[in-house]
């Protein structure tokens, strides 16, 4: 009978987690990586910097992060890959979600002003494809590649339990730094130390 009480209770608390729009828990003070210990050296909990096979831009290594393909919302193919050697910024967001909204404007300043040296990929999630193209229309982000991620794959690769949610990698592949930026404010910041 306790069973029956506390199973509805725990998945309701894990369906708030997974669709409340991001807080500012969770942000990393400064000087902390913001990355949990258990997850510093790569999404799967394997060494970021062990390449897998192939290599990704000008011949880097591919860390297994980064060994995985997609579909952009604009149904184009994208390969991962491509981002090997440079930091990357993977903002995962939703399309219903304001605070995403929020951070369109300061996440598509930041790509541009960092163009060449920094990647910066979208990540849809938590809907459908149609609201996704809708959201990168009314932002103006449509200069970031948008990876759509209806099922969930590439959240999923890296513990993605919220929106409103940036992970950045290093030119190796390596977390270091997840969490919640308001409005984007801290990004520039976050990069200029990694693409200097």
């Amino acid at each position: 009978m306790r069973a029956r009480i506390l199973f509805p209770a725990a998945l309701a608390a894990a369906l708030l987690t997974l669709t409340a729009c991001g807080s500012d828990e969770g942000s990393a003070p400064a000087g902390d990586t913001g990355v949990p210990p258990s997850k510093a050296s790569s999404p799967t909990g394997s060494p970021a910097d062990s390449p897998a096979s192939g290599s990704g831009s000008q011949g880097a290594d591919v860390p297994e992060a980064l060994d995985f393909t997609a579909t952009t919302v604009d149904g184009k193919p994208f390969d991962a890959k491509t981002l090997a050697g440079k930091p990357t910024v993977l903002w995962f967001w939703a399309p219903w979600c304001p605070t995403c909204k929020g951070q369109a404007t300061e996440t598509a300043k930041v790509a541009a002003s960092n163009a060449g040296r920094v990647n910066v990929v979208g990540v849809a999630g938590l809907d459908k494809n149609a609201a996704m193209r809708d959201f990168v229309s009314d932002t103006g982000t449509g200069a970031i590649p948008h990876i759509s991620d209806e099922k969930g794959e590439v959240w999923k690769r890296f513990e993605i339990t919220q929106q409103s949610y940036y992970v950045i990698l290093d030119r190796t592949g390596k977390t270091v730094y997840e969490g919640v930026l308001p409005g984007g404010k801290g990004l520039a910041e976050k990069l200029s130390a990694l693409s200097g």
